[in-house]
C-alpha cells in the first residue's frame, strides 16, 4: 500500500524537477546526468513484463539481501513502499523510502552513478508507531514549502501522519515526528497539491483506508498559509445530495461533491472522526489508497486521481455497498473553491464485464501528464487470477493495458528463498510506491517502484529497523528501475 514524490536540489533553478505522489512534473529542463541505470543488486527483478511493453527496461536496483559498502550492517527494511528522491549539490542522491511492516522510514544515499552505497533509518518502529504506506516529498518548487516527507500511519483509525525531515539525524529515529493537525486516521497518503492550484493556501488530500463500520473517507486538510501543517481545517468529501453509498456510483456519471468541515477535528478520536462523518453523510468508500494529480502545470493540479481498493462483501459490506474488487475515481476540485468539485467514477473492478474486468484490488496510482500508473493489492478473496499487475490508464481516450505482473519465481531454481514454507499463493505479492525519477536522474522516462514479496522471509531481516516494536517483522523487498515507460 502507498505512493511517493522526487525532488532535486540544484542551484540553478531551471534544472530544478520533481515528483509527487509518484509522479513528475515534465516541464522543466533535463539536467545532465551521470547517472548509469544497470543491475546493482544481488536480487533478480522480480517482474514479468507484459505483452507490448517487452521493449523495457528493468534493473533491479537495491534489496534486502545487499551490503552497502559505506553501511555494511544496514539491511534494507521489507515492504517498501513510498518514496521519494531527491539529487543532492555533489551530484550523489538520497532516497528515502517506507517499510510498511517495519513502521519505519529508511534513507538511502546513492552515488552520482546512481548506485545506492549507504543506508540508515530516520524513522524507526519506536518513532512511526504505526504502519508507514504511501508517501509525498513536498518541496518548495512545487508545495511552496519543505522538503517534508509526509508519510502516514496506516494501523488503525487512530493513526497519525509524519512529516520526516529528509535530511534529519538519524539519531532521531525513534522520536515521532507526527502532525496532529492531520487528524487520526488509517491513512494511506496525504496529498499536498502543488501551490498554483490555490494560491496562498495548503491543501493536504488524505486517503483513509478503513473497512469499518464508516467506511473509508476522502479527507481534506486546508491550512490558511503556505506550509501550514499545524492550525489548518480538515474536512469530509460528501455528494451534494447526500447519498453515502459508494456502488450508487456509476461508470460515466458526473456528480457534484463538496467538503464538510469537521470542528475542533485536532481534539477528536479517530472514531469521534469517523462518527462525525457519518453525522454530516460522507460517502463511505471501500478502503481510500492512494491519491495523485494529474501533471503538467495550471488547472491539472486541481485535477486529482485516487484508488479504493475494496473490501470483501461480507460483515459490514454484506450489502455491497461498497467496492469489493476495487475502482479509481477522478476527483476535479472547483477553479476558486477548493471545497467544491466534480466526482467521476473512471474504472469500477465490479463490472466484471467492463474495462478493468481483471482488477484485484489497485491499491497505489501514479498520474503523470498523460497516463496513470495503478498498482494492485490483492486482497486474497481466493479468487485471484494473476499476481499483481501494474496498469497503464491512457487519461486521454481511456484504454487500460496491465505493464508488469510480478514474478513470485516458483518455478525457478532459487524459488526456496521467495517462497518460504511453500509455494506462494496467486496474488500474495504487491507492487508499491511507484514514482517517476526521469528529470531527477537526467534519463526519460524513468521510474522507480517496491515489490513487497511477502513469502520472501527469514530471520536476517528480522527487526532491522533498530525500533523496539517490530522486533519479530522479518519481511525482505527490493527496488527497481524502470527504464522507457511513457509519461
Amino acid at each position: 500500500m502507498k505512493l511517493t514524490h522526487v525532488y532535486l536540489a540544484s542551484q540553478v533553478a531551471s534544472l530544478l524537477a520533481l515528483t509527487l505522489a509518484g509522479c513528475t512534473v515534465t516541464d522543466h529542463q533535463t539536467p545532465q546526468t551521470s547517472a548509469l541505470l544497470t543491475n546493482q543488486s544481488a536480487t533478480p527483478a522480480l517482474v514479468k513484463k507484459m505483452r507490448g511493453f517487452e521493449g523495457l527496461d528493468v534493473y533491479s536496483l537495491v534489496s534486502s539481501d545487499d551490503k552497502l559498502t559505506q553501511s555494511p550492517n544496514f539491511v534494507f527494511g521489507g515492504s517498501a513502499d513510498g518514496m521519494g528522491l531527491l539529487k543532492n549539490n555533489d551530484g550523489s542522491f538520497t532516497m528515502l523510502v517506507n517499510n510498511e511492516d517495519n513502521f519505519a522510514v529508511s534513507r538511502l544515499t546513492l552515488d552520482p552513478t546512481f548506485k545506492p552505497v549507504k543506508g540508515e533509518y530516520l524513522l524507526n518502529s519506536d518513532g512511526a508507531q504505526w504502519r508507514l504506506c504511501s508517501a509525498t516529498l513536498a518541496t518548495p518548487e512545487e508545495h511552496g514549502f519543505g522538503p517534508l516527507f509526509l508519510t502516514c500511519g496506516e494501523s488503525g483509525e487512530d493513526s497519525r501522519i509524519h512529516a520526516v525531515n529528509p535530511y534529519g539525524d538519524p539519531s532521531t529515529a525513534g522520536v515521532t515526528k507526527e502532525k496532529p493537525a492531520l487528524g487520526r486516521q488509517s491513512a494511506e497518503n496525504a496529498l499536498p497539491l502543488p501551490k498554483t492550484a490555490y494560491a496562498g493556501k495548503t491543501l493536504i488530500l488524505i486517503g483513509d483506508d478503513d473497512s469499518g463500520t464508516y467506511g473509508g473517507q476522502v479527507i481534506l486538510y486546508v491550512g490558511n498559509s503556505v506550509g501550514d501543517l499545524d492550525n489548518g481545517s480538515y474536512y469530509f468529501l460528501r455528494r451534494k445530495d447526500l447519498n453515502q453509498k459508494e456502488t450508487a456510483l456509476k461508470v460515466g456519471e458526473v456528480h457534484d461533491i463538496e467538503f464538510v468541515k469537521i470542528e475542533n477535528h485536532a481534539a477528536l478520536t479517530g472514531l469521534q472522526l469517523n462518527q462525525k462523518a457519518d453525522e454530516l453523510s460522507a460517502v463511505k468508500f471501500g478502503r481510500v489508497e492512494d491519491a495523485d494529480y494529474r501533471k503538467g502545470g495550471g488547472a491539472n493540479g486541481r485535477e486529482v486521481y485516487f484508488t479504493v481498493t475494496g473490501q470483501n462483501n461480507t460483515g459490514v459490506n454484506a450489502d455491497y455497498s461498497r467496492s469489493k474488487y476495487g475502482r479509481v475515481y477522478k476527483l476535479v476540485l472547483d477553479e476558486t473553491n477548493p471545497l467544491k468539485g466534480k466526482l467521476q467514477l473512471i474504472l469500477d473492478g465490479d463490472d466484471r464485464s467492463g474495462i478493468a474486468k481483471t482488477f484485484q484490488n489497485p491499491d497505489n496510482i501514479l498520474v503523470t501528464n498523460n497516463y496513470a500508473y495503478i498498482q494492485e493489492d490483492p486482497n486474497g478473496y481466493n479468487d485471484e487470477t494473476h499476481d499483481a499487475y501494474i496498469y497503464q490508464y491512457n487519461l486521454t481516450n481511456g484504454e487500460l493495458k496491465a505493464v508488469f505482473e510480478l514474478d513470485h519465481r516458483r518455478n525457478q531454481p532459487d524459488a526456496a528463498r521467495y517462497n518460504v514454507g511453500g509455494l506462494s499463493k496467486l496474488g500474495s505479492w504487491e507492487s508499491s510506491g511507484l514514482i517517476d525519477i526521469s528529470d531527477v536522474i537526467g534519463v526519460p522516462n524513468t521510474f522507480v517502484f517496491g515489490v513487497q514479496g511477502h513469502t520472501w522471509t527469514g530471520d536476517a531481516y528480522k527487526g532491522v529497523d533498530g525500533g523496539s516494536k517490530r522486533l519479530s517483522e522479518n519481511q525482505a523487498s527490493q527496488l527497481l528501475v524502470i527504464k522507457g515507460l511513457p509519461r
